[in-house]
């Protein structure tokens, strides 16, 4: 095979595991293609934890794999979970040759399973594709390399950047097209994090109102002081709903657990809940991707904090003037130079909004702050940007 049929395979591969997206968790959504000859000659997906992997999925369908050539979005897994290993199942079938998009991040695999491959005489290539494979599980791999969720911010605002009327009032900014999308991007999230005084203004559901099977999302509300009604919709829908807290009320604790709600007590600083102790908690509850739908404080913490991986924008034409509410608290900003500055990914029109995505990018003030815990002095740029990099990384994991 050429590269570009590896390519063109492999592109197949990735369109089987996207329809997984919104069934797979917690695992990642993987397809495979079995090819002889140029010809393709069975295709799986995996479709929910518990069920098949990708490549026994596509064995299914297949009397005689012997010879084939199996493109995989991930690489095959070599331990015992829900169900046996796809490498052994890949060796008894007998395909000769092995391409992947990935190598798999999850430290029970990691490498092993292309180094079994290969240890049976099977040809081994990884690579193809490799930027497609890992956006479309961006939320596994951050959670088994960095011990969090990948995070993303839903926002609807007007031209002006309003997202409320002083008063509170916000329904609604953006057309009816705009919030079934916001559905879609619920769907394909694992929770959905939101903070206690938007429950309190709205009382929202927190589900995927969506015309396909879907696993719905976990509702996770920071609610640091316990202030969650007993009377909260989302506490009569069927599902997840999680309260985080720092509040030690464990009268207030058990009459929200008696009416379904989950509790935990986490880590606060300064009064509030720590948010890189809620995002560690979160991957340990094996979400991968989190929607954040909050307010402007909730969302500006996140941003400062560098917890935002993608913002979706929705930006309606209309004006709501200056004494409408913004869309990031940030008190600390007093300076063109503290600005967080963004990363504009992609644009399109839904109904007679924009939605804009974004990617923050980490701003002047941490780069000085970074540099000021290192001595510059005879060090070239390559060392100073090296040492610069060593710094955010121990900050960012001694927070």
């Amino acid at each position: 095979m050429s590269p570009r049929q590896d390519a063109f395979y492999m592109a197949r591969a990735i369109q089987l595991a996207k329809r997984g997206r919104y069934t797979t968790d917690p695992n990642p959504r993987v397809g495979c293609v079995l090819v002889r000859d140029d010809v393709v000659i069975g295709e799986g997906w995996h479709v929910k934890a518990g069920l098949g992997h990708a490549e026994v999925e596509a064995l299914k369908n297949v009397r005689d794999a012997q010879g084939a050539t199996a493109y995989v979005t991930l690489e095959p897994c070599s331990h015992h979970g829900k169900t046996p290993p796809c490498c052994d199942a890949l060796i008894k079938a007998g395909v000769s040759r092995v391409v992947t998009a990935m190598q798999d991040p999850n430290p029970l695999v990691a490498g092993r399973g292309l180094e079994k491959l290969k240890a049976a005489g099977i040809e081994v290539i990884c690579g193809v594709l490799q930027e497609d494979a890992k956006t479309l599980n961006r939320g596994f791999i951050k959670r088994m390399t960095e011990n969090r969720p990948f995070v993303r911010s839903k926002l609807a605002m007007s031209l002006d950047g309003r997202t409320a009327m002083a008063s509170g009032e916000s329904k609604w900014i953006t057309s009816a097209e705009a919030r079934a999308d916001v559905h879609k991007l619920r769907a394909e999230s694992s929770a959905i994090l939101t903070g206690i005084n938007t429950v309190l203004a709205d009382d929202p559901a927190l589900n995927a109102r969506v015309a396909w099977d879907v696993v719905q999302p976990i509702r996770v509300v920071l609610d640091s002081e316990l202030n969650m009604p007993v009377i909260a919709r989302m506490a009569m829908l069927p599902g997840r709903s999680l309260i985080l807290t720092c509040s030690e009320d464990d009268r207030r604790q058990q009459a929200l657990q008696e009416i379904g709600f989950e509790v935990y007590r986490l880590a606060s600083k300064k009064g509030q809940l720590d948010l890189p102790e809620v995002m560690s908690f979160l991957a340990a509850q094996q979400i991968n991707e989190v929607l954040v739908e909050a307010g402007a404080v909730l969302n500006g913490r996140l941003l400062m904090e560098n917890l935002l991986d993608e913002l979706i924008v929705y930006m309606a034409p209309s004006i709501l003037g200056d004494k409408g509410r913004g869309l990031f608290h940030l008190p600390g900003i007093t300076m063109m130079a503290d600005k967080r500055v963004l990363k504009l990914l992609d644009v399109r029109q839904v109904g007679g909004d924009l939605r804009l995505t974004l990617e923050p990018q980490e701003n002047s003030l941490q780069f000085k702050k970074c540099l000021s815990q290192i001595k510059t002095d005879e060090l070239s740029l390559e060392e100073i940007t090296a040492e610069v990099e060593a710094v955010r990384q121990a900050n960012h994991h001694g927070r």
